[in-house]
């Protein structure tokens, strides 16, 4: 069957993204045919359109989305047409209308949730799952310091750790995202233009956050270290100023014995064991708590282009969404 998909034949700005229509063949051994009702937009993305992480050309783009199950492949037992279902992961292919998928990576939607709401926390609510409950452990009394706190992870990431028992340290660019950050737990806000470990040391009384949870890369790498306390654990998961550049591991000595991971959401969730615990974790956090899933802004599937462009200027706010 014809279906129309986002396809990338060379890395660059937003406008190497092309609309076009492609041949979807029948789901395979093990795949189901889904029919994408919303598709998330994340921040990778951006590093997969610009060669960061390069992959084979030409590719789709896309690596969460929601919808409904249209057929299945022989051996398929997860889940049955006419199911409405989440994934997050490769390969990278959600920017489209319709996709073939492995069946075992597809979650169930809870009754209550929209696929708008899934598509738009899926992705990001397993990244903040596993930055709090696998990276660093959060506990009860712990300060901890969130890099671009108003944004789709940050949001959830800050909503979660209050909800843990942490003091929550955002940081974020404009009066409007401090706002932002605020009504979703952050109990401190630090400017981005700030000077970050002067301000951090003066919120917890010189001593320094227990984790710093930084996705915005080289730019922050040094301050984010400076702003830990002795044996702290930096936490970098995502490089939107750019790679980290290579550093001698003394600078984690002379800082007070510190510890650097850099976490993949995809070692956590390795198994469909570890998919749906994980998943349950998630959705019972969003049921049991109120949480404020704030779909900021959504695009039509054949704008993405702009979508990346807004994406990487920052204007846009909580999580983003593609409508086929």
């Amino acid at each position: 069957m014809k279906t129309n998909a986002i396809r990338l034949y060379e890395y660059g700005a937003p406008e190497v993204l092309q609309w076009v229509q492609i041949d979807l063949p029948e789901p395979a051994e093990g795949q189901a045919q889904i029919r994408h009702t919303a598709i998330g937009l994340n921040f990778i993305d951006t590093y997969h359109r610009t060669g960061l992480y390069p992959m084979d050309l030409p590719m789709g783009l896309g690596s969460e989305a929601a919808g409904i199950v249209e057929t299945v492949g022989a051996g398929v037992t997860d889940v049955a047409v006419g199911d409405r279902v989440v994934y997050a992961g490769s390969p990278t292919d959600a920017y489209s209308e319709r996709r073939n998928f492995d069946a075992s990576r597809l979650v169930p939607i809870p009754r209550e949730m929209t696929d708008n709401v899934a598509a738009a926390v899926f992705l990001k609510g397993l990244t903040a799952w596993y930055l709090l409950r696998r990276s660093y452990c959060v506990q009860q009394g712990d300060p901890i310091l969130l890099y671009a706190a108003a944004g789709g992870v940050g949001s959830l990431a800050s909503q979660w750790a209050k909800r843990l028992g942490a003091t929550v340290i955002g940081v974020v660019s404009t009066d409007e995202k401090a706002a932002l950050a605020r009504s979703h737990g952050c109990d401190h806000i630090i400017m981005a233009d700030d000077n970050i470990p002067e301000r951090v040391r003066e919120l917890t009384g010189g001593e320094g956050v227990a984790a710093v949870y930084d996705s915005i890369g080289r730019d922050t790498f040094f301050a984010s270290l400076d702003s830990l306390r002795p044996h702290g654990t930096m936490v970098t998961f995502g490089n939107a100023s750019g790679p980290v550049e290579p550093f001698a591991p003394a600078e984690l000595a002379t800082r007070g014995s510190l510890y650097v991971t850099r976490p993949i959401l995809f070692h956590y969730i390795g198994t469909r064991e570890q998919l749906l615990q994980a998943s349950d974790e998630l959705f019972a956090f969003i049921r049991q708590d109120g949480v404020d899933v704030r779909v900021g802004q959504t695009y039509a599937l054949r704008d993405a282009a702009q979508a990346h462009r807004d994406l990487e200027a920052r204007k846009t706010t909580g999580s983003t969404i593609l409508l086929p």
